[in-house]
């Protein structure tokens, strides 16, 4: 709407937004009616963007140390690659195709298949995206079904609270929680058994370039950094 020329939608949402008083109506001459953002919806629109600014730099933040200390255990890392698995879950009788994007995908410098150690790392800053996460197995069981092991990274809220407990995260992964500036380990994510990688995700991996270790920072994250 903002954009926009304001010509109305009459929908319920435009309603919501109208009872909000985040809209108001405007009569043309000709008789049109057109919309407008009011006062009180632009600085709710600039709180939102706010908002979601500071989210988004918690989280890429979050994603540059974990691929920093990745990157120091001489891990090839990898960030934000869409990757494919196919996932049976219990209720299934046959497997599907998954399309997942990783936050933080690694594995071991290594020629040997059996010794890549894949581990992914799923980033979460805020905990209505962690539930509605946790709601979708069929992605949990891709991340498994790529890693040999598979991480939640947690982070904390506004008021300096972890976004979670360990119990909340289902036992197959392992949890680390972002406290007093480091990173901590509160439980290991259970090894799973690895043979070798598909051959979908060597073929991701050879279109992506992995990360170095100038690359691994931004600079606004500063603060993440020991």
């Amino acid at each position: 709407m903002y954009r926009s020329a304001g010509w109305p939608c009459l929908d319920v949402v435009e309603i919501e937004l109208l009872a909000a008083g985040l809209l108001e109506r405007l009569q043309e001459d000709g008789g049109h009616e057109r919309l407008r953002v009011t006062d009180t919806g632009i600085q709710f629109l600039a709180g939102a963007a706010m908002a979601n600014r500071q989210s988004k730099d918690a989280h890429e933040g979050l994603v540059d140390r974990i691929a920093q200390d990745m990157l120091k255990e001489g891990r090839l890392v990898w960030t934000n690659l869409s990757l494919r698995a196919k996932v049976t879950l219990e209720d299934q009788e046959d497997g599907h195709w998954k399309y997942c994007m990783p936050d933080v995908f690694s594995i071991r410098n290594s020629s040997v298949q059996s010794y890549l150690e894949p581990i992914v790392h799923e980033i979460k800053v805020s905990r209505a995206d962690l539930l509605g996460d946790l709601k979708r197995p069929e992605k949990r069981a891709a991340y498994l079904e790529l890693g040999g092991q598979c991480w939640y990274v947690l982070g904390r809220d506004a008021k300096d609270r972890p976004i979670a407990q360990p119990e909340e995260i289902p036992a197959e992964c392992g949890v680390i929680q972002w406290e007093q500036d480091k990173l901590e380990i509160v439980r290991v994510a259970p090894k799973r058994q690895f043979n070798h990688l598909p051959f979908g995700v060597w073929m991701a991996l050879a279109k992506a370039t992995p990360l170095r270790h100038h690359e691994a920072i931004h600079p606004y994250q500063s603060k993440l950094v020991d």
